[in-house]
């Protein structure tokens, strides 16, 4: 008796307040597809809509569809040093579950700045 195997993937998403990107990739980390708002919409200002992260979800199930994946890991960024996650993230994710995608477990991935680069000014500080 063959045990039905099951492919795993990772999705990552970066969801700023400008653009929405979803990559999916496998286990090793080579990438399947990628899909980003400006693919699905020609207008800038609806990159980053909710409404736009569903049709960019469901042109990634067609992708999972096609390497027979149906379950998922999903690792969400947001802009680095930003308020947080876009809005397109956690409909992008919706959408997936709706559609009968496993996820096994979501992670926040967002890079915080620490320290950075020396500021401008000198000694004695910036002075107007």
């Amino acid at each position: 008796m063959v045990k039905n195997e099951e492919n795993i993937g990772i999705l990552n998403i970066y969801a700023s307040f400008n653009n929405t990107i979803a990559t999916v990739t496998d286990l090793a980390g080579n990438t399947i597809g990628r899909v980003s708002g400006g693919q699905i919409t020609k207008h800038d200002r609806m990159r980053a809509n909710p409404t736009i992260a569903m049709f960019i979800g469901k042109k990634i199930q067609e992708l999972c569809r096609d390497y027979r994946m149906d379950t998922l890991y999903v690792r969400m960024k947001g802009q680095t040093g930003g308020t947080g996650i876009g809005p397109g993230a956690h409909a992008i994710v919706r959408t997936l579950t709706k559609e009968g995608f496993k996820i096994l477990s979501m992670a926040e991935t967002t890079a915080i700045p620490r320290g950075g680069p020396k500021k401008k000014g000198g000694r004695r500080g910036r002075r107007v």
